[in-house]
């Protein structure tokens, strides 16, 4: 054999094999392996195979054959006749009578003791010169002749280096059994093990779909392997749902329905109800079989160990999931649809799965039916099953006999697969609802607009639709549709409040206004607090502040993304969002997989900000990243864009200047032709904090100028936020009479009432741009201002400009008071540049200081280690995946990690900056205590701060 067979989470079993190829018999000369079909018996006589042959040991192999179970001494003929001329060197009788085995010659079977007596003598004389293996593979099959033969040999091996093992299914008997060799049962692979083994095979699985396999296969190495096999492209990356039932291979099917054909009617009926409505009982099955349905019926599925009942009232258990693909698979269409309709009439109270039952009995357009799955599409939607929903409303869309209805539901199947990850079906759908003349106009205008802004990042394109739809009064069939059902409102009016939001211009706001004014507006709240957050926060900051709380409080337990989405996004804005992140978090779970998926990123963005605004940096980090590998996964390029941006910002603070340039720079390149004016804007500001560490000054006050321009005042974002920067650049450059210009506008237009850290913003600013007269009352009064510890970023910037203004004016003891605070608060952020800026200035104060050394090694995991060193050797992805046992995609989102703690930007850098980090850790490795007899003044030890 020239490759070795993939075994994971073996290791027991090949200790025990190498124990009997090594000679060590406790127990005598072999060992039988059983266990399920698929469960890998096969694969460990392979790797058995495998081992004994780098041992030096020949290996003899017959697998058993149904077939060939009627022919005599034929899986001894499939054994031996590798030997075939050894035996010439046997006695005469011993040779005539194997040479009648080797040719199968016709007439009286040959006495089974001689064969006996001629196989055990050819046998010893191989073994004689060289160590032997046999195997032998489903030996239920294996013809009683043989089987007798190998009994005798295996029995009588003695010392001879014969080791023997071979492979049973559980449950199947066969004369073999009578030579009672010691067992190893096989059983299913673990969780982890499983997981490893399907990555290995099929490393390019979405997420959901390598759980769905998972549950699936329940363990079976051949499941594992097959299954993937059987999906479309599409299905493995996600972008299709998986079917109800996986469709099984001949392979599997062989396995998995043994048996099924041979149940009496009545049980396989009752199998089939079960296998078509998982969480079924007998309570559930009993009516939908017409009150036939009984434990007696079930009694020869229990037999062909198919099923398991532990009460007559509880649930069937089938004895593998994928038992249930196979009987259905294996049945009649017509069996299926009255099994589905049967089920129907049972399930009344379940309208969500009597939906499902009845679509699929249907066989033609039903606008009963229609109907009863688009309820069901919009219970999914609401439990966070946006996959669910969309094919929901695809196969209502299918079954409506009107072109219209048809049309509305395939629009909102179009809509609601934008949010959920499918973007790639977006295209058709709205093509196919497009062909009715009663096409929902307003519905095909926002699905559109979502998918040029979501998908394409086009953000004009996006905003020219919905204006078009608005001016056409098209969005009015939406206002209708909320009247009727509040679930499906503002479907235009959610697509528009993201446009406003990335463009970051008035006149989407304008048109939000607009379209608002014609809802209810208890039906729109959320939006209305929305549009005040970011429309005119100065103006209506205390109100939104105040009516955020009764507006979470009033949310539902399981609030749906639309409803939380604009709450959350007001929130962030006045600064409360830290009081609702549970709310958040508990939608992120709920969405991630099968649900809004779209909505599950914005909320691991809107986490990663004000993460980031509390000096939790590397949480924030850690969020921005998880969201970024979901919107890379599912296509969504407007979101790439804003979590990208997020990283750069994350970058400058921490002083990684070269990383926020090649972001910023390809940033603001992607952006500006499609009107994302807030990611421009944010890569710019990601820039004018790079500058502002460094003490580019100049380039810093160009870079915020591009979002603030000192005589323009912007309320947007994130210009509120960029008052301090804007000011500090200004007043280092020599423009102070601008800078306090500024400053007043910024008073004026009241941006200090948006939330407690505006206030600290703008107070600190003021501070910066003042005479000297002036300025230490106005820093006094910043930092003592409400909260102000709970932006500790901002906090510690501002004790950091008054240090120095303090040690200016040479009132040194205070100065060192506050460059001290900030200092701590600056290493422990890991905000570099600020941090030295700090130690410097306590040093001119007369403070010795210890600079904190930059050892980035301290930054990469064991695994991210690992992971690097062998990409720096040229491996790609996938070949780093199959010596670590990783997928492809997990490498790919280590490296995306590893990259900004290193400071890099590309693969070809990582040799040079993996030695730099080894030898910053030599360098600043910590010196061994002294001994205990020695005393010693104390030394803080040495915290390591993180480069990302």
């Amino acid at each position: 054999m020239n490759t070795r067979p993939i075994l994971v989470g073996r290791t027991a079993e090949l200790e025990q094999i190498d124990s009997l190829l090594a000679g060590h018999r406790p127990i005598g000369p072999g060992l039988l392996l059983r266990g399920d079909p698929g469960v890998g018996k096969t694969a460990l006589l392979d790797a058995a195979a495998v081992r004994a042959e780098a041992a030096g040991m020949r290996v003899l192999r017959a697998p058993g054959a149904e077939f060939e179970a009627a022919i005599r001494f034929s899986a001894l003929h499939h054994l031996l006749d590798p030997l075939r001329e050894r035996a010439d060197r046997l006695a005469s009788c011993h040779r005539d009578v194997l040479h009648q085995v080797f040719d199968l010659t016709p007439g009286p079977a040959p006495d089974r003791l001689v064969v006996s007596t001629a196989a055990l003598a050819l046998l010893g004389q191989v073994a004689a010169e060289r160590p032997l293996l046999l195997t032998i593979d489903d030996v239920p099959w294996i013809d009683h002749a043989s089987a007798t033969v190998l009994g005798f040999v295996t029995r009588r091996i003695g010392n001879d280096p014969i080791a023997f093992l071979t492979a049973a299914r559980t449950g199947v008997d066969s004369f073999f059994d009578q030579v009672r060799l010691p067992e190893r049962e096989i059983s299913p692979l673990g969780e982890q093990p499983a997981a490893t083994l399907l990555d290995i095979l099929h490393p390019n699985l979405a997420p959901p779909v390598r759980r769905r396999l998972l549950d699936e296969a329940a363990g079976n190495p051949l499941a594992l392997r097959e299954l993937p096999g059987l999906l479309t492209e599409r299905q493995r990356c996600g972008q299709d749902p998986l079917p109800a039932f996986l469709s099984l291979n001949g392979r599997l099917e062989a396995i998995f329905a043994a048996g099924v054909r041979a149940l009496p009617a009545p049980t396989h009926q009752t199998l089939l109800l079960a296998a078509l409505e998982p969480d079924a009982s007998l309570a559930t099955i009993r009516p939908a079989a017409r009150g036939r349905a009984d434990v007696d019926d079930l009694a020869p599925a229990q037999q062909a160990n198919l099923v398991r009942i532990d009460a007559v009232t509880g649930p069937m258990v089938f004895r593998h999931p994928l038992i249930r693909s196979a009987i259905v698979q294996t049945s009649l269409p017509s069996e299926r649809r009255a099994a589905h309709q049967a089920l129907a009439a049972t399930l009344a109270g379940d309208p969500g799965r009597r939906a499902w039952h009845l679509a699929e009995a249907a066989t033609g357009p039903d606008e009963t039916v229609a109907r009863v799955l688009e309820e069901a599409a919009l219970a999914a939607w609401r439990r966070g099953r946006a996959s669910a929903a969309v094919a929901a409303l695809v196969r209502a869309g299918e079954l409506s006999p009107h072109p219209a209805d048809r049309s509305r539901r395939l629009a909102e199947a179009a809509y609601l697969a934008n949010t959920s990850g499918q973007l790639d079906q977006v295209t058709r759908l709205l093509a196919d609802a497009g062909q009715a003349q009663d096409t929902p106009t307003g519905l095909i205008f926002a699905a559109t607009a979502q998918l040029l802004a979501y998908g394409e990042g086009d953000i004009d394109a996006a905003h020219h639709v919905l204006a078009r739809a608005l001016d056409a009064r098209a969005l009015n069939d939406v206002a209708d549709t909320a009247k009727t059902n509040n679930d499906w409102d503002g479907y235009g009016i959610l697509a528009l409040l993201f446009v406003c939001v990335y463009s970051n211009r008035q006149e989407p706001w304008e048109l939000l206004k607009t379209a608002l004014a014609r809802l209810e507006p208890e039906a729109v709240s959320p939006l209305r607090l929305c549009y005040d957050a970011y429309a005119d926060p100065a103006r209506t900051s205390h109100p939104v502040r105040e009516d955020l709380a009764p507006a979470f409080d009033a949310l539902p337990t399981d609030a749906a993304p639309w409803q939380l989405i604009p709450l959350a996004y007001a929130a962030l804005q006045v600064d409360t969002l830290s009081d609702y992140r549970y709310l958040c978090r508990r939608m992120i779970e709920r969405e991630r997989d099968g649900g809004a998926i779209y909505m599950a990123v914005v909320g691991l963005l809107m986490l990663s900000v004000d993460s980031y605004v509390h000096g939790q940096w590397d949480e924030a980090e850690n969020l921005a990243r998880e969201g970024l590998d979901l919107a890379v996964a599912h296509g969504y390029h407007l979101l790439q864009g804003q979590l990208r941006c997020r990283l750069a910002l994350f970058a400058a603070a921490r002083g990684n200047v070269d990383l926020t340039r090649a972001l910023a720079d390809e940033i603001a390149t992607w952006a500006a032709p499609r009107g994302v004016e807030l990611t421009q804007a944010l890569a710019w500001h990601a820039r004018a904090i790079a500058a502002l560490g460094q003490g580019d000054y100049e380039d810093s006050y160009v870079q915020a100028s591009r979002v603030n321009p000192l005589g323009t005042l912007s309320l947007g974002i994130p210009g509120r936020w960029l008052v301090l920067d804007l000011v500090e650049a200004a007043v280092r450059t020599g423009r102070t009479d601008q800078a306090r210009a500024y400053v007043a506008a910024a008073q004026q237009a009241g941006i200090a009432r948006i939330s407690p850290r505006a206030a600290l913003l703008i107070a600190g600013a003021a501070a910066l741009a003042a005479d000297d007269d002036q300025a230490g009352l106005l820093f006094e009064t910043a930092l003592s201002l409400p909260e102000v510890d709970r932006w500790p970023f901002d906090h510690a910037r501002i004790q950091l400009a008054y240090g120095e203004w303090l040690r200016r004016t040479r009132d040194t003891t205070r100065a060192r008071l506050h460059l001290r605070a900030a200092l701590d608060t600056l290493n422990r952020l890991g905000a570099r540049p600020w941090a030295v800026r700090a130690q410097n200035e306590l040093r001119a104060t007369g403070i010795a200081t210890t600079a904190r050394p930059d050892t980035r090694s301290a930054t990469l995991t064991a695994q991210e280690r690992q992971i690097a060193t062998l990409a720096a050797t040229g491996l790609t992805n996938k070949q780093i995946g199959q010596k670590l046992f990783l997928s492809h995609r997990t490498v790919g989102a280590h490296l995306h990690r590893i990259f900004p703690k290193l400071g890099i930007t590309s693969r070809a850098a990582l040799r040079d900056a993996l030695e730099m980090i080894t030898s910053d850790a030599d360098e600043y490795a910590p010196q061994l205590p002294p001994p205990p007899t020695t005393r010693t003044a104390h030394q803080p030890s040495r915290q390591r701060t993180e480069h990302r």
